[in-house]
């Protein structure tokens, strides 16, 4: 026995900890618990919300409730049967906007994450080529598919492809694409 302790405290027990206050003890108990963990339902998961689907607006634009975007119907391409380098993308914008297509001056290319909501795996398009691309039939068919995208810079080339879902980096300036105009309205 050590010096500093008394003959009493050297034989008091340890305070029980909480798991072994919480611990069944007798084997009676230990079987309880084992059903009790055997019988708990788990966690309930948190039920997906479907997509509502895209709304045609009847002026040439569609509305995506899941995201707030308005889309044009129909890309560049379409419009024009001409695709645009990043250089020359603005006139196509600023041309919409001086027309207030659909009454709205505030239209615009897409980011990357605005695009790819664009893709959907259920739903299906054809392009120019009269391939088949995952573009909700919502759109006006005949469509490039490809389109800028706001991540593009004079110094990044980028263009978004709607057959694949990605972004896709190039080299060189020369480079061509359609333009799909969005807009959030406020």
């Amino acid at each position: 026995m050590e010096a500093s302790q008394t003959p009493s405290e050297k034989e008091k027990p340890a305070a029980p900890t909480a798991d072994a206050v919480s611990a069944p003890k007798t084997p009676a108990e230990k079987a309880a618990a084992a059903k009790a963990a055997a019988t708990a339902k788990p966690a309930a998961k948190k039920e997906e919300v479907p997509a509502q689907p895209l709304t045609d607006n009847g002026d040439g634009t569609v509305t995506d409730p899941n995201t707030g975007l308005m889309w044009k119907k129909s890309d560049a391409w379409l419009d024009t049967k001409k695709f645009y380098k990043w250089a020359d993308h603005k006139a196509y914008v600023e041309d919409s906007n001086k027309k207030k297509f659909a009454g709205h001056a505030d239209w615009r290319i897409p980011t990357k994450a605005e695009a790819a909501s664009l893709v959907s795996k259920d739903k299906q398009s054809l392009d120019k080529n009269g391939i088949t691309i995952p573009l909700d039939p919502v759109f006006d068919a005949g469509s490039a598919s490809n389109t800028w995208i706001s991540e593009c810079t004079a110094d990044k080339t980028i263009r978004f492809d709607l057959k694949v879902g990605v972004d896709t980096p190039y080299p060189g300036k020369d480079i061509f694409s359609s333009i799909r105009l969005v807009r959030k309205p406020k």
